[in-house]
């Protein structure tokens, strides 16, 4: 059984957590957005007693692409926006789908580093936007649901392990779930990062894409994926180095990749040899219940325990309100 238990570093700058009364914004950052959803959403943040602003052009649709939810420019501008304005606490994406490659180098990243921390929430497209998050601003963020998502607005333990996230994350340091067993065994600390597979794989060779997740508790899932298509993304990760150094794997959901033996064929036959330890099916990601997983943050990842235990609530402590 691989054991890693060299300390991981400090993790990133940790934004406050929530209290009611703070300010989150809906932004669209990847496809078209259902209306129908979002309200729904919309109204499971307000029912915590947040205050819940829609950016102006979240249910825009791209003139020509329909697979986007308004243009690129307009997309960066909401998340600019709202990222910028100081009554803004938190900033939650509405779906995913496919678009933030195109928006992301839109965004200005020297203003957003000049402004405090505040909690960023989104998965599966929206990891492009994490991994900018991480690599431009030093800021830890939170791989969780959507706002406009299914899993978010029909699935009562979703919200509530994002909500229990967002305003007492010391309760929510330790994860696991049900499904959560040794791919390989072993124990091994790292700081948080990943997302989803094949938007990880698209971020190599960009200009701002770490070199490798040295150092990382990799958390990886994805969804319509066939085996020899997770395959061919795995052995670019391993090819490119993106591998290189990684302390130790979470494995997350894998909707619609067919036969789940089979994945588990292909992610043993392609992470095994690293000699890591390798934890399968720890919940989170694009299954109809799903934690949310903090990235940026320093952790201890026990395989054969079948759990991912943060050394550090997800966010922190806010500073007193000054008069």
């Amino acid at each position: 059984m691989a054991q890693h238990p060299t300390p991981p570093g400090p993790g990133l700058t940790r934004p406050p957590h929530l209290r009611p009364g703070d300010h989150i914004t809906v932004v669209a950052t990847s496809g078209p957005i259902d209306p129908v959803r979002l309200t729904a959403g919309c109204e499971i943040l307000r029912s915590w007693g947040l205050r819940v602003t829609v950016a102006p052009h979240v249910l825009d649709t791209h003139p020509t692409l329909g697979y986007l939810a308004g243009t690129d420019a307009d997309r960066a501008a909401d998340l600019q926006a709202a990222w910028l304005d100081p009554t803004v606490d938190a900033v939650i994406s509405a779906r995913g789908g496919y678009g933030v490659h195109r928006m992301v180098d839109l965004l200005d990243w020297t203003a957003m580093a000049a402004v405090p921390p505040k909690a960023f929430i989104g998965f599966s497209d929206v990891s492009s936007l994490h991994e900018a998050f991480a690599q431009r601003l030093g800021l830890a963020t939170l791989y969780g649901p959507l706002a406009a998502g299914a899993a978010f607005v029909d699935d009562g333990p979703t919200a509530e392990h994002l909500r229990r996230t967002l305003f007492d994350p010391a309760a929510t340091t330790v994860l696991t779930s049900p499904t959560a067993t040794p791919l390989v065994g072993g124990r091994a600390r790292g700081v948080t990062a990943g997302g989803c597979v094949h938007v990880l794989a698209a971020e190599r060779g960009t200009p701002a894409a770490r070199p490798s997740f040295a150092g990382s508790i990799l958390v990886l899932e994805d969804v319509n994926e066939h085996p020899y298509q997770l395959d061919r993304l795995l052995t670019q990760f391993l090819r490119s180095g993106a591998l290189d150094g990684v302390a130790g794997i979470a494995l997350g959901s894998w909707e619609g990749c067919g036969r789940p033996d089979r994945v588990r064929q292909v992610m043993l036959d392609r992470l095994g040899p690293l000699g890591i330890p390798v934890l399968w099916e720890l919940g989170f990601g694009h299954c109809p219940s799903s934690l949310t997983v903090p990235l940026g943050v320093p952790a201890l990842l026990d395989a054969d325990a079948g759990t991912l235990t943060l050394d550090l609530p997800a966010l922190a402590t806010p500073a007193p309100a000054t008069r």
